[in-house]
């Protein structure tokens, strides 16, 4: 396909008309403009989680309360995910996804002057809720504007190390935001993202043409929404009510029930949400399991550790962010390595395990952590050693997911793995969180809870005990990835446009 029309700004004016397939002319404009709307999304995963001690302490809510400000983000979001994906099919993906980056702002606007918890729960799920229509939107787009499989794959990459730098990106700006002005400003900032993205997309997208033929599966999302939902708030009920109440047993029976109805519903279904053909291949199979457990453990560390750090460490917001840099940085080096030289090599069965072993080896290793810790010989290695380990599984994870999938199923399986991802940062933050505070609790019982010292301890307490589930969750992923993962190394089609996580 010849590209010599659009690549090369002084024959702009030559008479011959471009085939009707060519690539829009501003396309890598375009990237930035979708490379920003999704460092937006990806930041607001993890940079509240820095300023939630400070949003904690300025707004009064308790320790039980505090995971509903990273789980009502991740829930709306994950859940939603799917149904953002068919809406954009409906509706066109400029308007959706333009649509997304307003409501996504008005969330954000609504967050940072929230005046209680209950103003601010809601303010990130609907941040959630709009982001479940941008990201699908912003993925379609990309794939649409770059169409040669050379360039797709350029901007692909471009896409992924915004999306791969966004944690570590959004545990800095947080500290650096929270310590420096307020925390309020981790969510005001993303007006400025907004902004930008918002202006150049009405400038530079061109208008898609709708699917007739695409129909909203109503029924399929309120079941997923529903199912999901009320797992993640039985989980969290075991903290107030215990775990034989009704409260919390009952809860997590519907959430099973809804979604063993959702299942049923999906084989009825003339659109279905999410077509079960995409859950059956094995080694697809293994990746959603690996990317669920992977969110479950992943985000588990970053809510806990960030306490750790501030409360019994006395770091500061900007201090905690950098310190979670090299586990970031880790990651990173083992995702590049793992997609570049040991999948295309010996395939996924000996790898996965093996990230999962040394994440499950990293978190068992945090809960050495004390009082009198010291970040270079008791924090750093164990993260160093964790972010390795989650490099190898998230990954190749994330790429064989979509492998294989018809051209039809290939928006919902990428949407499928990122919804499994943040889903498994709702089940994760909920189940540890209840977890921890039952610790304490414990912990507290007939001591005097007003002495400092034994409320540090208690907090102590709380994250080992997060820590040790945490292990257990990987250590479950390297019993399932050994069993599940098929041997050898998978086949590749080279023109396929990578999965990216979002």
């Amino acid at each position: 396909m010849s590209q010599t029309s659009a690549d090369t700004p002084n024959m702009a004016t030559v008479s011959q008309l471009p085939p009707s397939d060519a690539p829009p002319r501003h396309r890598w404009w375009i990237l930035a403009v979708i490379g920003v709307a999704q460092l937006m999304v990806v930041l607001d995963a993890t940079i509240v989680n820095i300023a939630l001690p400070s949003a904690q302490k300025d707004l009064g809510f308790s320790d039980g309360d505090r995971q509903w400000v990273v789980t009502a983000y991740a829930l709306a979001f994950g859940s939603l995910l799917l149904l953002g994906g068919r809406i954009a099919d409906l509706f066109g993906r400029k308007m959706t996804f333009l649509v997304g980056l307003v409501g996504f702002a008005g969330a954000s606007a609504l967050g940072g002057a929230a005046t209680s918890f209950e103003m601010l729960v809601t303010a990130r799920a609907g941040q959630g809720l709009f982001g479940a229509l941008l990201a699908p939107a912003a993925l379609s787009l990309l794939t649409t504007t770059f169409t040669d499989p050379k360039e797709r794959g350029k901007a692909f990459g471009v896409y992924g190390a915004i999306a791969g730098a966004g944690g570590a990106i959004g545990l800095l700006l947080g500290g650096l935001l929270t310590e420096h002005l307020d925390w309020r400003w981790t969510l005001y900032v993303n007006l400025v993202f907004a902004a930008v993205a918002l202006i150049g997309g009405a400038l530079l997208l061109q208008r898609t043409t709708r699917d007739k033929t695409a129909t909203l599966d109503i029924p399929g999302a309120l079941l997923v929404g529903g199912g999901l939902f009320s797992l993640v708030y039985g989980f969290s009920n075991a903290e107030t009510h215990d775990w034989s109440s009704v409260e919390t047993w009952g809860w997590l029976v519907a959430g099973a029930v809804l979604l063993a109805v959702f299942t049923w519903w999906q084989t009825r279904s003339t659109h279905p949400l999410l077509p079960l053909r995409v859950l059956l291949d094995r080694n697809r199979g293994a990746s959603f399991f690996s990317v669920l457990i992977s969110g479950a453990g992943m985000f588990g560390v970053f809510l806990f550790l960030t306490y750790y750090l501030q409360q019994s460490l006395g770091y500061t917001p900007v201090k905690t962010g950098l310190a979670f840099l090299p586990m970031v940085a880790a990651l990173m080096l083992t995702s590049t390595l793992a997609s570049t030289v040991l999948i295309p090599r010996i395939g996924p069965k000996p790898v996965v395990p093996l990230g999962m072993g040394l994440a499950a080896a990293g978190m068992a290793w945090l809960t050495a952590l004390d009082l009198n810790s010291s970040y270079t010989t008791d924090v750093l290695p164990p993260l160093v050693v964790a972010g390795l380990g989650l490099g190898l599984v998230m990954a190749p994870a994330m790429s064989l997911a979509t492998a294989g999938v018809e051209a039809k199923d290939s928006g919902v399986a990428s949407a499928t793995v990122n919804a499994m991802q943040q889903v498994g940062g709702s089940i994760g933050t909920a189940l540890l969180n209840t977890l921890a505070t039952s610790a304490a609790t414990d912990y507290l019982a007939g001591k005097n809870p007003k002495d400092p010292a034994v409320q540090a301890q208690a907090g102590l307490e709380a994250y080992s005990t997060a820590y040790w589930w945490s292990a257990v969750f990987f250590a479950v992923g390297l019993v399932v990835s050994v069993v599940l993962y098929r041997r050898g190394v998978p086949a590749q089609d080279p023109d396929a446009a990578p999965v990216v996580h979002m």
